[in-house]
């Protein structure tokens, strides 16, 4: 399924320094988000094992879905 649609999964790993990381899908695609993402989400800190909400773009299926936003699953998108 290709377009914008939200999906939720937990922080697999982030990089303070670049702001840049990776979220494990529920789905178990692990789906990575650069600094825009991560800085549209209005996180400071995300660790290990959080739940968290992504707004992504393009085809996770084909492999070619960008992470938009990302921020806490109890977070507003």
């Amino acid at each position: 399924m290709s377009g914008t649609l939200e999906v939720a999964g937990t922080a697999h790993r982030h990089d303070l320094d670049t702001r840049c990381g990776s979220v494990l899908l529920d789905d178990g695609r692990v789906l990575p988000y650069d600094a825009a993402a991560f800085d549209a989400g209005g996180l400071r800190l995300l660790r290990r094992g959080q739940r968290v909400r992504l707004r992504v773009d393009g085809d996770l299926a084909a492999g070619t879905a960008r992470a938009l936003v990302v921020t806490l699953a109890t977070f507003e998108l």
